[in-house]
């Protein structure tokens, strides 16, 4: 039995540890830290939150991020920092 396995099966109750939660444990972090990415919290955080480095954040979860772009157009617009547009033609 791998050493994970193990250590889930000394703390969980039998019927967590035989459920799809308790065999997927990752499934649970996985979806928690895209949660918090998703809702704006900084990397910084999350990272040390989770136990992780910064630089592990967007090579794991680059793709799972979304719905922040409308949110960042707006912070950028109120702040004035909003590139111009570049001149047609």
């Amino acid at each position: 039995m791998k050493h994970a396995i193990r250590r889930r099966k000394a703390v969980l109750p039998p019927h967590v540890f035989e459920s799809p939660t308790g065999r997927r444990v990752y499934d649970n972090r996985h979806t928690r830290l895209t949660k918090w990415l998703n809702d704006g919290i900084p990397p910084a955080q999350v990272a040390d939150w989770a136990g992780n480095s910064v630089p592990v954040l967007p090579a794991t979860y680059a793709r799972c991020v979304e719905g922040q772009l409308p949110d960042l157009k707006r912070r950028l617009e109120a702040a004035g920092d909003l590139p111009e547009p570049p001149a047609a033609g």
